[in-house]
């Protein structure tokens, strides 16, 4: 018989006398009142309770409104529902070579969703080995990415056919496109282009994401198949995410200003924009990365400075019309791009409106005069010559 240290009998006759779980409490205060004739009184100062809140607790106990002291094993074969609803389709699966992402992906589509670690640990149960590494010609046949044409103008065919779209609502502006002729506008603005993917194209292409609503150049991967989307800007296929991605890094801020000026000239004749107040905002777009050049804004939202994308707008107060916009600022120039609009709508808009306008503006701060550090010594003679105010 092996020697072992002893027990010690303080220590055990504490596990009672002191229990550590106020359910244990409970036990020990009822048996020594109940079993041990122990008064009321004595057995709540003992274990911690008032008196009032004792009797409540023996209260409790002789209605039965307390819970189980002890907890109670259920004998029998413990099962996972959702695991042994599953369990013949995974089998069936299996022999039939799939994987645990594919058997997962099949039973999603018929209706008892289960991830591939559950399925995973049905088959280690069952004794399933894994299977080894396959080519793609051994994997089963699922629809996976497919390959689509690339954009190029000299592949679009207006021929006769017929196709479903999801993007049909763009072709309500049409009529306004061709009024606009949106070709000069581009030729005008000196857009960038090639000779698959001419200026006006992409023009167009890039106007079709914002007209649908998407927001990002990665979104439009889920419609590059659309013929509709393709047929709107006029080619046989719509550019993918590389493609405008890198057309928007081309596109110069003369661009911009240039194709604004294109879009008010033709504009002008159809009064929309009235001409007599414009609205003008400096936003801030918080930015998360680390760029050592980013200039740090106030962001009111958040009510601090931080590093931030400082953008412009500017807006027509009757129509509510975005006229311009710049996210291409720094601190020190913001009243050079004030002046800017004033220059680029007054020699747009008619000549009888230009004197009247009026701008509004909510978000400019007048620039603090420069501290001086406190290394640098004071100059009387130059604080006698500034002038007074």
């Amino acid at each position: 018989m092996a020697i072992r240290a002893p027990y010690d009998l303080t220590e055990c006759r504490r596990f009672f006398v002191q229990p550590a779980t106020p359910r244990q409490r409970q036990y020990e205060a009822l048996r020594a009142y109940f079993v041990d004739g122990i008064g009321s009184d004595v057995a709540a100062r003992r274990f911690g309770y008032s008196a009032g809140a004792f009797r409540v607790l023996c209260h409790e106990f002789r209605h039965g409104k307390l819970p189980d002291f002890f907890a109670v094993a259920r004998p029998g074969r413990r099962e996972q529902p959702k695991k042994s609803r599953a369990y013949e389709q995974i089998v069936a699966l299996r022999k039939r070579n799939y994987s645990v992402y594919e058997i997962s992906r099949a039973l999603t589509e018929q209706g008892m969703p289960l991830s591939a670690t559950a399925v995973r640990e049905v088959l280690a149960a069952d004794g399933f080995a894994p299977l080894p590494r396959r080519l793609d010609e051994e994997r089963p046949a699922i629809a996976g990415p497919s390959t689509e044409a690339i954009a190029n103008v000299r592949s679009f065919r207006l021929t006769p056919r017929e196709f479903t779209t999801r993007v049909g609502g763009l072709f309500l502006f049409l009529a306004d496109l061709v009024r606009l002729n949106t070709d000069t506008l581009a030729l005008s603005a000196r857009l960038p282009g090639s000779r698959m993917i001419p200026p006006a194209h992409a023009l167009r292409a890039a106007l079709a994401l914002k007209l649908w609503a998407i927001e990002r150049k990665s979104h439009v991967m889920a419609l590059v198949a659309d013929d509709g989307l393709a047929l709107f800007c006029g080619l046989n296929a719509m550019p993918k995410q590389s493609f405008l991605s890198e057309y928007s890094s081309r596109i110069t801020p003369h661009n911009v200003s240039r194709l604004l000026a294109g879009w008010h000239a033709r504009l002008a004749a159809e009064a929309l924009f009235g001409g007599e107040s414009i609205n003008l905002d400096f936003h801030s777009v918080p930015y998360f990365g680390e760029h050592p050049l980013v200039e740090s804004h106030y962001l009111s939202k958040r009510s601090r400075r931080q590093p931030s994308i400082l953008t412009f707008l500017a807006q027509d107060a009757d129509s509510q019309v975005f006229c311009y916009s710049n996210a291409d600022l720094r601190k020190r120039g913001e009243a050079a791009a004030i002046f800017h609009v004033i220059a680029l709508e007054a020699s747009v808009w008619r000549a009888a409106a230009a004197p009247r306008l009026r701008f509004q503006t909510d978000d400019l701060r007048r620039a603090r005069p420069a501290r001086r550090r406190r290394d640098q010594l004071y100059d009387a003679a130059s604080a006698l010559e500034r002038p007074a105010r």
